[in-house]
């Protein structure tokens, strides 16, 4: 027993005792005892309705005085209250730096009662759920994500899998939603905008559809050719020398076709662009020369106009893929004789490179997929000038690599300019 408890007992005895002694000379002893118990109880009531009082005021730093047991009470109260403060204080800290974090998570986080009436959501939960915190505190989940494939995750309760449904804010986006309980009776619902990845895994599928499909060609031609020879007891020069010329030009395919995507992919998972001097003048003089012999017998008439000293702040490596990618488009696409112009300029701080060729030109609707990998405007036309679909794919990467951009104007049957922009900052005057 606490010391306290003990003084308070003793005390309540040595003065029950003293009133009734006192009281038996006149034979009231038992009145004496009554009479010191009642003015106990009376003050020790008189206290507990001080503490009443106390605790259900707002303003617990005001103790009410008091000796003995019932001060030594008010004031561990008051210690606790005091502690019991400090710890709502931390906890509302500590809460107050989850909502930030969580407010600033790009998915989408809510909370929700056992009931899964909505507690708290952040941002995010607006945009991809359309849940607003100020205006459906309270209000049923279901009320604002109506898709019946989460109703019926709600209902079924099995939360160790995830569902994905449209976004009720953005229906062509998709979302990965998953429900986590925790404490006593609540959920945390967080849901993940998955469009970005859908895509990718499209892309993935497809790219490996096209290059199934360009190595199909090739190789179907190299072993319609081996089986041909196999079967043939005598083979005449003639046969032999057609089916090797064509052989070999299937095996060159093959092997552009795996550069460009050694070149495509190395570009994608590779860190930024090295930072070296490269002499642009010097770089498109060696390219127009080669693209000069690519020519051959169409004698295209290919001039090169360098009206700037510039120079570029990058990978040697890269900008000779994307210029001589470019060159040799222009010069695999335009009809024999006609003329191709490339240029190296300066225009408002940027530095300019240029193809324009005088070839058939591209229609509008298919310039904006130009980039794509394996897209083409006439796939028959592109495999037999030897194009393997990634060239522009390739161009567009390491120009995103050294900062520029890339500009297409072309109309049909007069021909196409092909315009790389690098910034400033990219530039070495």
């Amino acid at each position: 027993m606490h010391p306290s408890q003990q003084k308070e007992i003793f005390l309540l005895i040595i003065g029950t005792i003293s009133c009734a002694v006192l009281f038996s000379f006149f034979d009231l002893g038992f009145l004496g005892a009554t009479i010191a118990l009642a003015i106990y109880t009376g003050l020790n009531l008189r206290q507990l309705f001080r503490l009443q009082n106390w605790l259900v005021s707002s303003d617990k730093s005001n103790i009410p005085e008091a000796g003995g047991y019932w001060g030594e009470l008010f004031n561990e109260i008051h210690l606790m209250d005091k502690e019991r403060r400090k710890h709502q204080q931390r906890l509302r800290k500590v809460l107050t730096r989850f909502q930030k974090a969580a407010a600033a998570l790009p998915d989408g986080t809510v909370i929700l009662s056992n009931e899964n009436k909505i507690e708290w959501a952040n941002r995010s939960a607006n945009d991809l759920l359309g849940i607003n915190i100020r205006n459906d505190i309270g209000h049923q989940v279901t009320n604002l994500v109506r898709h019946p494939g989460f109703i019926q995750y709600l209902e079924q309760g099995n939360f160790n899998e995830i569902i994905s449904i449209p976004s009720p804010e953005k229906p062509n986006h998709s979302l990965v939603i998953q429900i986590i309980p925790f404490g006593s009776s609540q959920r945390l619902l967080t849901c993940r905008d998955i469009t970005h990845i859908r895509k990718l895994e499209a892309m993935r599928s497809q790219f490996v559809a096209n290059v199934s499909h360009e190595l199909r060609s090739p190789i179907t031609v190299l072993s319609g050719y081996l089986e041909t020879l196999r079967g043939m007891q005598a083979i005449k020069p003639d046969v032999l020398h057609k089916a090797l010329n064509n052989m070999h030009e299937q095996a060159k395919r093959m092997e552009r076709l795996v550069v460009d995507l050694i070149a495509l992919t190395k570009l994608e998972t590779t860190p930024s662009a090295e930072q070296k001097t490269v002499d642009v003048a010097a770089l498109l003089s060696s390219l127009v020369e080669a693209a000069q012999e690519i020519s051959g017998s169409k004698q295209h008439k290919i001039t090169l106009q360098i009206d700037s000293t510039r120079q570029l702040r990058g990978s040697q490596e890269e900008l000779y893929s994307l210029f001589s990618n470019l060159i040799n488009n222009a010069v695999r696409y335009s009809p024999e004789k006609t003329h191709i112009n490339v240029r190296w300029f300066a225009s408002n701080d940027e530095a300019v490179f240029e193809v324009e060729d005088h070839g058939p030109g591209i229609a509008a609707i298919h310039i904006p997929r130009l980039t794509e990998r394996f897209y083409r405007v006439d796939a028959d036309r592109s495999r037999e000038s030897g194009g393997t679909g990634l060239g522009l794919a390739i161009v567009k990467h390491v120009l995103e690599r050294h900062d520029g951009h890339l500009i297409i104007e072309s109309e049909l049957d007069k021909g196409s300019t092909f315009r790389c922009i690098f910034p400033n900052k990219r530039t070495i005057s």
